[in-house]
């Protein structure tokens, strides 16, 4: 213990873990949740620090911490000893007692003083505990923080007992200049990395954290920052198009994947046989993309050309070679989908209707030829309540998974839909149901377009409310993690059409029709009303992300619209309504008209407004203009404009606000307290034409 806090310096620190390589895909992943689990260990031992920057590459995950404190902060404690009157004795020197807490304090007996504690007087003293070392917590911390890593399944080698999500091969930990000593994943901690494995395998002896990333490059032939990586190799990519007069089709996911694959990028260009142009655009591009990592390249009017460029891990003496490498390997991959394709176009899409009977859509559930057809049926329900031509939405939705037993998807199931469209118009069908076929699967994921056609709108509604139905039918609907059927993304899908595209659907009332396709099924009561609040629900997080407040939500949610759309408009409403000056003294109106109804039930629910039994000045006020509102408002909400009722419903407020003042609803007379409490539930019925504003 001390008595006076000290000032605490600070070091740059660093930690690296090498490996052989780490998998590409979780790659950025590792990185960022490495940087992540150790920032918040670092918080919680109370570390300061300053910027952060963490590096990824194939061989290596590590982390730079500008400005780390040598120490944790001092502490400051309070310790209490033996009542005062025990401390010491009748002339005035310290009892045994009194020594022995000083003692066990770290401080002479002059030093103790007194303070109350629970209405005693006791010894006391002030003392301040000195942090720990950052050198003595930081194995602790990386420890800790690479076992919290997302690896779904590690790695043991040797004879080691460690585990990792690949054989570990060093470890860096420096604190300034000087090493933190360890021992991490079988391996000791020291200052030496490695460059790359071709161009520079030998050590490279670090000499301060500062030094990593510039050290790495030169002489290591190592680009460790993943983002420049990145970057660089865009503008590699780029560069080799601008040569040839064509710009590249750099897709976001291949260009993080092949960052995970290389240390030190160098772009070369190939050629493909012109004759696999006439493939489809996403055929060329996913062949590419999947097998060889490759980007494609296109001219001004957005048609590939044929040439690609691959990214190698290093600078080769015969470059020719490794483009002519490539060349070899992509072709008979080409020819490969090339046939496919040919032998899908051969068949028709409308030929293997049968063999969906053959494919297994869920245990329970059957096969995917039954979900085709039940599919069609309620994509034909659903085009008549959005009063659109059932027919190519029924025949979309019949041959909507014909392509899933083709030999093009079952190559490259990314491409389910896409190639039932590509089919379809081969075949001849209409262009309606082709889009269609391809639409089903829209949204695909957050901030992905929406189905354009109406039926294409039709038949992904239908798609995704036969999922629902069936999966909560079976009572198998999603956990807190598990989502296998990805029911979340299909009610965030079918709130997104609706809302988006303006398509007014009774929701319930479809959700009906699609449990009626499972006649098989015993399906328990209230399971509509599930699935129809789980859709529901999505609403809440789609809100809070556009800044709304959940109770402008609740509001609307107390009164469950059966449109999604009218609710969404109910919603933009209430949000207007809760911004305006008015709304807080309306609200808190609503709520306390709200605790009277329910402390009186059934006196105010029959019958009119008796003007006779208006006695007082304010509730004849509150009733002329309440009239004056319903006449006012009730054709606004008739024609679905909450926004505009609800913001002159603002206008009661001193009505409302004068008959809390002045009149007495709750008065002994029973006829009186009764019309009272009708004008009351006349007021809060106009306000329940939108929303329970009560719950703001």
């Amino acid at each position: 213990m001390k008595t006076e806090a000290e000032p605490v310096a600070h070091r740059d620190f660093l930690f690296e873990i090498g490996a052989e390589e780490l998998p590409p895909k979780a790659l950025r992943k590792l990185s960022q949740a490495l940087e992540s689990e150790f920032l918040a260990r670092l918080q919680a031992a109370g570390l300061e620090h300053g910027e952060v920057a963490s590096f990824a590459t194939p061989r290596r995950l590590a982390l730079l911490v500008r400005e780390l404190a040598e120490q944790q902060p001092d502490r400051k404690v309070e310790r209490f000893g033996p009542a005062w009157a025990a401390a010491f004795d009748s002339a005035g020197e310290p009892t045994a007692a009194a020594r022995g807490f000083a003692r066990s304090c770290g401080v002479p007996v002059e030093r103790l003083g007194s303070k109350l504690r629970q209405g005693a007087k006791k010894l006391h003293v002030s003392l301040v505990e000195p942090g720990a070392s950052s050198t003595s917590l930081l194995p602790q911390i990386a420890e800790e923080s690479l076992a919290a890593l997302p690896i779904p399944k590690r790695m043991r080698w040797g004879s080691s007992r460690a585990e990792f999500v690949r054989p570990v091969h060093w470890i860096v930990m420096m604190f300034g200049e000087k090493v933190v000593n360890a021992e991490i994943l079988g391996e000791k901690t020291g200052k030496s990395s490695f460059g790359h494995r071709f161009h520079h395998p030998q050590l490279i002896e670090l000499g301060h954290p500062r030094d990593y990333e510039q050290a790495l490059q030169r002489p290591g032939h190592v680009i460790a920052s993943f983002q420049r990586r990145r970057d660089t190799i865009a503008e590699l990519v780029a560069e080799q198009a601008q040569r040839l007069g064509a710009k590249a089709n750099i897709d976001g996911e291949l260009l993080d994947e092949v960052t995970s694959l290389v240390e030190y990028p160098v772009a070369l260009t190939g050629r493909i046989d012109r004759e696999f142009l006439d493939l489809p655009r996403e055929v060329l591009i996913l062949t590419l993309k999947h097998h060889q990592k490759c980007f494609c390249l296109e001219d001004e009017a957005d048609e590939l050309i044929p040439h690609f460029v691959t990214i190698s891990n290093i600078t080769s003496r015969e470059p020719g070679g490794v483009v002519k490498g490539n060349e070899r390997v992509i072709r008979p991959r080409l020819a490969d989908a090339r046939f496919f394709f040919e032998s899908d176009k051969s068949r028709g899409l409308a030929s293997c209707l049968a063999e969906l009977d053959a494919v297994v859509f869920q245990e329970k559930l059957g096969s995917v030829g039954a979900k085709s057809r039940r599919v069609a049926r309620l994509a034909s329900l659903v085009a008549e309540q959005l009063a659109v031509d059932p027919e190519p939405c029924a025949r979309a939705a019949s041959l909507g998974k014909c392509d899933l037993v083709s030999d093009m998807v079952g190559e490259f199931a990314e491409l389910q839909g896409l190639m039932g469209a590509c089919y379809a118009r081969h075949d001849g069908e209409p262009e309606a149901v082709a889009t269609a076929i391809f639409e089903q699967y829209l949204p695909r994921h957050t901030g992905d377009q929406l189905p354009a056609t109406p039926p294409g709108q039709v038949v992904a509604l239908a798609e995704k409310l036969d999922t629902l139905a069936g999966l909560f039918a079976i009572g198998e609907p999603p956990t807190g993690s598990r989502d296998p059927f990805a029911l979340r993304r299909a009610a965030l899908g079918i709130l997104r059409i609706l809302i988006e595209s303006e398509l007014e659907l009774d929701l319930a009332q479809v959700i009906d029709q699609a449990l009626a396709g499972y006649p098989e099924l015993e399906i328990e009561p209230g399971c509509q009303q599930r699935i129809f609040d789980f859709v529901l629900d999505r609403l809440r997080a789609w809100y809070a992300d556009a800044g709304l407040a959940a109770q402008i939500y609740l509001c609307v949610r107390e009164l469950r619209p059966a449109s999604p759309l009218d609710f969404h408009r109910r919603v933009q409403a209430v949000a207007d309504f809760a911004a305006q000056p008015e709304a807080a003294a309306l609200a808190a109106a609503n709520k306390r008209v709200s605790n009277l109804l329910a402390k009186s039930p059934g006196e105010s629910e029959a019958g009119e407004i008796d003007m006779k039994l208006l006695s007082e000045n304010a509730e004849r006020q509150l009733v002329t203009r309440l009239r004056e509102k319903q006449a006012e408002v009730l054709p606004l909400f008739a024609a679905r404009d909450y926004r505009q009722g609800l913001l002159r419903l603002a206008d009661m407020r001193d009505e409302v606000d004068r008959f809390f003042d002045e009149v007495m609803v709750m008065v002994e007379e029973p006829a009186v307290r009764a019309n009272r409490l009708c004008i009351l539930r006349r007021v809060r019925e106009l306000f329940l034409h939108v929303a329970d504003v009560s719950l703001l």
